[in-house]
């Protein structure tokens, strides 16, 4: 059985009279966000796995399963961990909601099933695969693109770019469908993907798109995507949540910000050096352990206390 421990920072306890109110709505406005912007047909998960170092040197795969919603103007790519929640928040799971009013936050977050067994472990892949959030042509002719460097949410949105994609004769089945090779270099990092003209979709995970199917596998040196499901949706597809605390943008800057910070030979062995006052940038933080360790979760962030060596999906 995990042993789950909660420290609830300084500013947390002295917003229980004053501040709470503004911290609990924030909060419930992530979960029960549900502005529908298309309505999804496919639902794709994805194996995502990308290989690294630990902060010793030592090879490590870092694993996570990616959702992708593809709907008939625009597509979402987010952890699928966070579409199971969000589909059980939306299938009426109000009252849930309405309870929280009545709760203190010390109580709120002990209570969270977004922190038992199962989920804190795929939590801290999560936070270890650095995975952004991205929706395609949202708004129209766009890409939105919702990321993280801990303590901070950044949102961007910039126009979309085709990529140039070398397609190839050669096949390979994947999941039980027969696919062609296509080969592109995007944003600096050389891609070799496989897609099905049996699902007719120009979608794939994360940023990979437009080919005349759906992307089922994708690798790159560091990177590999392998679709594990595929199923017809009829959910919505959400709009980013709106909240105070993200900071937008330019994408160009986001990118090298986030390069430059994760790039650091420091990163690895302790994640929070460019935070020069960790408990002046967040306005809550737990300590949750499970199996002797700890997760910091601050801000609605996993702050790891050892990290891997950063491998860049995009690298210019």
């Amino acid at each position: 059985m995990m042993a789950l421990a909660l420290t609830v920072s300084a500013q947390v306890q002295a917003q229980e009279d004053g501040g709470l109110a503004d911290l609990k709505a924030d909060m419930m406005a992530a979960m029960v966000h549900q502005d529908s912007i298309d309505t999804a047909s496919l639902m794709a998960v994805y194996d995502y796995e990308c290989h690294t170092q630990d902060a010793d040197g030592e090879a490590v795969t870092d694993r996570m399963k990616l959702c992708l919603l593809v709907g008939q103007h625009c597509t979402r790519s987010f952890p699928y961990r966070k579409f199971r929640k969000e589909r059980e928040w939306a299938e009426g799971k109000k009252q849930f909601a309405a309870d929280f009013l009545g709760l203190k936050a010390r109580e709120y977050l002990g209570g969270y099933d977004f922190f038992n067994e199962e989920e804190l472990p795929m939590l801290r892949s999560e936070s270890y695969c650095m995975m952004p959030e991205v929706w395609t042509n949202y708004p129209e002719g766009k890409t939105t693109v919702r990321d993280a460097i801990p303590p901070t949410f950044y949102e961007t949105q910039e126009a979309r770019r085709p990529i140039n994609w070398t397609l190839s004769d050669d096949t390979l089945t994947v999941c039980g469908y027969l696919c062609q090779q296509a080969a592109a270099t995007f944003r600096g990092v050389e891609w070799h993907v496989w897609y099905t003209e049996e699902i007719p979709s120009s979608a794939g995970p994360w940023r990979l798109r437009g080919l005349p199917g759906l992307i089922v596998k994708a690798e790159s040196e560091a990177h590999t995507f392998c679709l594990a499901k595929l199923q017809e949706e009829r959910g919505g597809i959400t709009a980013p949540e709106q909240r105070p605390d993200v900071q937008r943008m330019e994408y160009a800057k986001l990118l090298k910000h986030k390069n430059e910070i994760y790039g650091n030979r420091q990163y690895a062995k302790n994640p929070a050096y460019y935070v020069p006052d960790l408990q002046r940038s967040i306005s809550s933080m737990c300590v949750f352990q499970m199996n002797g360790q700890d997760l910091i979760y601050a801000n609605d962030h996993p702050l790891l206390t050892k990290a891997h060596v950063y491998q860049p999906l995009e690298a210019k």
